[in-house]
């Protein structure tokens, strides 16, 4: 009886303990680049959580991998896909589409937290929402998804379309826990400046049942207050320094 409480409260423990979710994957280390393909494998490889990465819709529709609107004097917006996937990423790997960046994440158990970035308008965010949804459900990867957005229609329509249950945050730092809530967040994923100024919003989502994560968190020592506030995730340039932090 004592033994199979002991193993309840380790569970309980390991469940509560913050998790390590890598920004772009795990590209500070050779060979691997941000956004790349090498990146989530490393980021699996090293035991996170999560791996999160960026989403453009190109000019014809289809979905790539890459953080800034440009890359190599390419738009994202305004080039189609087989351009931008021709594009080579620091380590020699090509800038991947969704659907070969989805395929690698088939192969590791690591969830694949996935930025919308924010699009020129609204009707291009829901093509993006809905053509994203569509690809993951055929690839059979809905229960590894993570979806999250600076912009706040790209939000609402993953909280819309996705299926229920599924993780859906809110990034851009400017909403109150209760108005999260209430529009059907899973929670805030709010840069670390935000919780510095109103660190009671940590323990108010908890209240509401809401999860906390926390970016781009690369200071051990914030990482360490973070952990102490019991944060749900961290997201961090800096994977290895943080899984070191929760080993003590």
């Amino acid at each position: 009886m004592m033994m199979a409480c002991a193993l309840l409260i380790a569970s309980c423990c390991l469940q509560a303990q913050t998790k390590v979710i890598a920004h772009r994957g795990f590209w500070k280390t050779p060979g691997s680049s941000q956004n790349g393909i090498t990146a989530l494998q490393k980021a699996d490889s090293i035991g996170c959580y999560g791996s999160e990465f960026d989403v453009w819709l190109a000019k014809d529709n289809k979905l790539v991998v890459n953080h800034d609107p440009v890359f190599k004097m390419k738009f994202m917006e305004y080039s189609k896909a087989d351009v931008l996937t021709g594009l080579r990423l620091s380590n020699g790997e090509y800038l991947p589409s969704l659907e070969r960046f989805l395929q690698a994440g088939q192969k590791n158990t690591t969830k694949l937290v996935l930025e919308l970035k924010a699009h020129r308008n609204t009707k291009r965010e829901t093509k993006a929402v809905q053509e994203i949804i569509a690809m993951v459900k055929r690839m059979g990867l809905e229960k590894r998804m993570e979806y999250i957005s600076f912009s706040l229609h790209a939000t609402k329509e993953f909280i819309r379309l996705a299926p229920a249950g599924t993780p859906v945050f809110y990034l851009n730092g400017d909403l109150s826990p209760k108005e999260l809530k209430e529009i059907g967040c899973t929670g805030p994923d709010y840069q670390l400046g935000v919780f510095r100024k109103n660190p009671e919003w940590i323990k108010e989502c908890h209240d509401l049942n809401m999860k906390v994560n926390v970016w781009t968190v690369d200071k051990a020592e914030d990482m360490e207050w973070l952990i102490e506030k019991k944060v749900d995730f961290i997201t961090t340039n800096e994977p290895v320094v943080l899984l070191n932090l929760l080993k003590k």
